[in-house]
């Protein structure tokens, strides 16, 4: 480990680290723009130019190894005068906009400006006009502002794995964009906003509606799929205005989705914001009251048998113990949270993404069965990536075919590949064997079918088989969809002693076995075989489950409750409110609670407390926040052969996924454009 002075402190850096990170490490901050440290070094801007004893004139520092007895200065008049020189250069083109500019506030152009740069200009030449570019709906550019770092390329090739951002020209000419005029396609595009260090790249949809410190920032956490990100809400008056990461090294570091990201107008588009009931045919709006009548008459003479309770995707946890506890009540076992049918229940381990996200860039081979991690969890497909690129990682995939960012071998469609693997007669079994720590991830796409629990057997067999399984490495994986899977089969939201799963309510209730059917924010169903039940409907958005309802009640968005989530790791997180419910919406486990005092089964908790603390009651584990409780390996799945049928993708349509997202006007541009887009290039129409 090389030891440097930096400003006449002596500090020792790992091997390899470079000065610029050694400054940082002595506490000394060093201007820049170029540098972050997650995408490789280009030494572009110039602006961390640091003096090194002997060397003949100013080093970039971001570019430069640190080597043993170095001697380092930051704040020198040489120094000093090399940053003025660089803002000073940069500021020649700049057009000085900041007072309409998106990025006023929160620019590091204009901060590092303040700090290091000239006070006032020597140029009064013609600045130098750039065209904005079309990189689709999301990203607005201005690229008059471009300082020419290449963060945002660097990000797209590297980290998003999609070559559709480059430059073009040398000197000052040249300019940043894409090779054909065309939507940048990755999932993660939205990321290079935030890496934008001036005002070139900006949120289109955000664009012009908001300055930043008019807003109030929450922290919460993402439920647009399974993996939990950390984002940021910004908030003015009662609106979500933006919606942006916060770090969180072991999920998504610092990066989110684009459909995190921008799908949060459908926050405010198809609400329900009062109670309605069905009458003489027509849902009309209602009080709470009549609401809770209408109910209690719907129920009335019913035994719990003629009682079923599906859980959607987006609930949280403390709606679903309440669930819970009202099914109980009514003595129904029909209860089931596995809304697309996956065959997952007890053992734990059996459900989990037990390796952690984070985990992955320790494998040195992954195997994917019926999954395209791209769609159904892109943070996870980038912390793939960014294990392939580290060198020494051979990943095989059965079914779902498609570009994933990385070089993938294909060894076959379905369950006979993987039966072949589970039994030793594949080729790629050697690549497993000979790893240290290979895992497999199982998508939930293969386990919804009628056969998922014979996919699932012969998954553990593989993963017993090629030492998948160790002591302190478990490499049996399941990658979830919904944000509330793992949180609802950790409460036990699975049907008990003679109930039914989500198929079998649906098929009773068309044969009017099952009379009543309460949808607590479940939308990806059939819902036309509701037709003749009872059906009480409990969510935010007036989507599918909304329409075959007998009686609605309005219930409270992510952002609009104090809930807890957990990820496909079996992480427990929390998030604060962000905003209110509108009209009369309310949490759902508070509608929950009052509907149970109304039919005559009240709840044993009146607080978020009280009802937090019985889920603890309920599932230990889910008390500790953000600590993954380790599962014991125990055997799961069924036995026998499993359909020949090949894998498909569970997601067809990665912009509408929920009803947040499919009431998102942004989310439908993205499909008209970019899937579109795609569509043309490939002959796909329709």
């Amino acid at each position: 480990m090389p030891k440097l002075t930096i400003n006449g402190q002596e500090v020792e850096v790992p091997a390899g680290a470079t000065v610029f990170q050694a400054c940082e490490l002595a506490g000394f901050e060093v201007p820049h723009f170029c540098f972050h440290p997650r995408l490789n070094i280009a030494g572009n801007c110039r602006m961390c130019l640091v003096e090194i004893e002997k060397a003949p004139k100013p080093v970039a520092s971001c570019a430069m190894p640190a080597a043993e007895g170095m001697v380092v200065h930051t704040n020198t008049p040489t120094v000093k005068k090399a940053q003025k020189g660089v803002l000073e250069l940069l500021l020649i083109n700049h057009p000085l906009d900041c007072p309409i500019c998106d990025q006023g506030g929160e620019c590091d152009l204009q901060d590092l400006t303040l700090l290091y740069g000239p006070d006032s200009s020597r140029f009064a030449e013609n600045k130098r006009p750039v065209a904005d570019k079309y990189l689709g709906p999301l990203i607005s550019t201005h690229m008059t502002r471009c300082i020419h770092c290449t963060r945002c390329v660097r990000f797209i090739n590297e980290i998003a794995g999609i070559e559709e951002l480059g430059a073009t020209g040398r000197g000052e000419h040249m300019e940043i964009g894409t090779w054909v005029e065309a939507a940048i396609t990755s999932e993660l595009s939205g990321n290079i906003i935030d890496l934008c260090p001036v005002g070139a790249l900006n949120s289109k949809p955000y664009e012009y509606t908001a300055r930043t410190w008019e807003l109030r920032k929450h922290e919460g956490i993402d439920v647009m799929d399974a993996v939990g990100s950390s984002i940021r809400i910004d908030t003015r008056g009662n609106e979500v205005m933006r919606i942006l990461p916060r770090l969180h090294e072991d999920v998504n570091e610092e990066w989110i989705a684009d459909k995190t990201r921008f799908a949060y107008d459908g926050l405010k588009r198809r609400r329900l914001d009062k109670p309605w009931v069905k009458k003489d045919g027509k849902l009309q709006p209602a009080t709470w009251p009549e609401a809770f009548d209408a109910i209690r008459a719907g129920l009335d003479g019913l035994k719990g048998k003629q009682i079923a309770g599906i859980v959607g995707d987006q609930v949280d946890l403390e709606a679903m113990v309440a669930f819970k506890d009202l099914m109980a009540a009514f003595e129904s076992p029909h209860v089931d949270c596995r809304q697309d049918g996956a065959k997952l229940a007890q053992p734990r381990a059996s459900y989990l993404f037990n390796t952690t996200i984070a985990g992955i860039e320790q494998a040195d081979a992954i195997l994917l069965i019926g999954t395209f991690p791209r769609h159904e969890a892109p943070l996870v497909n980038a912390r793939i990536r960014k294990r392939y690129r580290m060198g020494g990682l051979q990943v095989g995939r059965i079914g779902c075919p498609g570009d994933l960012t990385y070089p993938v071998t294909d060894l076959g469609a379905g369950p006979p590949t993987l039966a072949e693997l589970a039994a030793g007669k594949h080729d790629f079994g050697a690549v497993l064997e000979a790893a240290e720590r290979p895992m497999l991830i199982l998508g939930t796409g293969a386990l919804a079918r009628d056969d998922g629990g014979r996919i699932l057997g012969l998954a553990r067999q593989v993963a017993e088989r090629y030492g998948m399984v160790q002591e302190a490495w478990n490499g049996f994986n399941v990658l979830h969809r919904a944000a509330s899977r793992v949180g609802g089969l950790d409460l036990g939201l699975v049907p008990g002693k003679g109930g039914k799963d989500v198929a079998s309510i649906l098929q009773a209730a068309a044969k009017g076995q099952v009379k009543a059917v309460y949808l607590l924010g479940a939308d990806e169903i059939e819902t036309e075989a509701l037709a003749d039940a009872f059906v009480i409907y409990q969510g935010s958005h007036g989507d599918r489950g909304a329409h075959v309802a007998d009686v609605i009640l309005p219930g409270a968005a992510y952002t609009e409750k104090p809930a807890t989530w957990v990820n496909t790791e079996g992480r427990p997180q929390r998030s604060p409110a962000a905003a209110f419910p509108p009209g009369d919406a309310k949490e759902d486990w508070k509608i929950l609670r009052a509907l149970s005092a109304a039919l005559g089964h009240t709840l044993a908790y009146d607080t978020l407390a009280q009802v937090r603390a019985r889920i603890k009651e309920v599932a230990p584990h889910l008390a500790l926040m953000d600590r993954i409780e380790p599962a014991p390996w125990a055997a799961f799945g069924a036995s026998g052969a499993a359909d020949e049928t090949p894998f498909t993708a569970p997601i067809t349509d990665y912009y509408r996924t929920c009803p947040i997202s499919r009431a998102s006007a942004t989310m439908a541009a993205c499909v008209e454009e970019i899937v579109g887009q795609a569509e043309k290039a490939t002959g796909t129409h329709g």
